[in-house]
């Protein structure tokens, strides 16, 4: 029998039915961060010390998330390598060495000071001049400009007021036919 035939109430029925087996399923599952990844080491320190390290350390293939908030193949590899050299005695220095060695300051979230990323550094703040700078010359040059353009005569200034107030028809002459 079609699933439309059924009676509301049936279907209703059968629905509180299916989640009603569901859901203690899905209570029994611990709740997983879905931003984080999963604790694979059995050592709950060697775990943490590699989530710190994932932290600072960025996805090559996402490139806006750190390794351990992505599920790219390459993060989880990347994540994998940092457990095994800190689970062999490396220190988390020698182990940010060994990446920034392998795949260049870009892994790291916060590259160091020198002269390959000065321009990362001082970028924002060369913008941030740059455009304060270019602002100022063209309201100077704006103020300049409505300087020299002149001021209405006397006489226009009159003729504007009296079509501003509506007191005045317009010519009908184009200012084109003037000349």
């Amino acid at each position: 029998m079609p699933v439309e035939r059924l009676p509301r109430a049936l279907r209703a029925l059968a629905l509180a039915a299916l989640l009603g087996a569901a859901l203690p399923a899905m209570a029994q599952q611990p709740a997983a961060d879905p931003g984080m990844a999963p604790a694979v080491a059995p050592d709950p320190q060697l775990e943490a010390d590699v989530m710190e390290l994932s932290h600072k350390l960025r996805c090559l293939v996402c490139q806006n998330q750190s390794i351990a908030e992505s599920n790219a193949p390459l993060a989880l590899d990347l994540r994998d390598q940092v457990r095994e050299q800190l689970a062999s005695g490396r220190s988390k220095d020698d182990v940010v060495d060994y990446l920034v060695a392998r795949y260049g300051d870009f892994v790291l979230y916060e590259p160091p000071f020198k002269a390959t990323t000065l321009l990362l550094w001082g970028g924002p703040v060369l913008l941030l001049v740059g455009g304060a700078g270019w602002l100022a010359y063209r309201l100077r040059r704006r103020a300049s400009e409505l300087a020299a353009a002149g001021h209405l005569s006397e006489a226009e200034r009159q003729r504007a007021r009296e079509l501003l107030a509506g007191a005045a028809q317009p010519s009908s002459e184009s200012p084109e036919s003037r000349s």
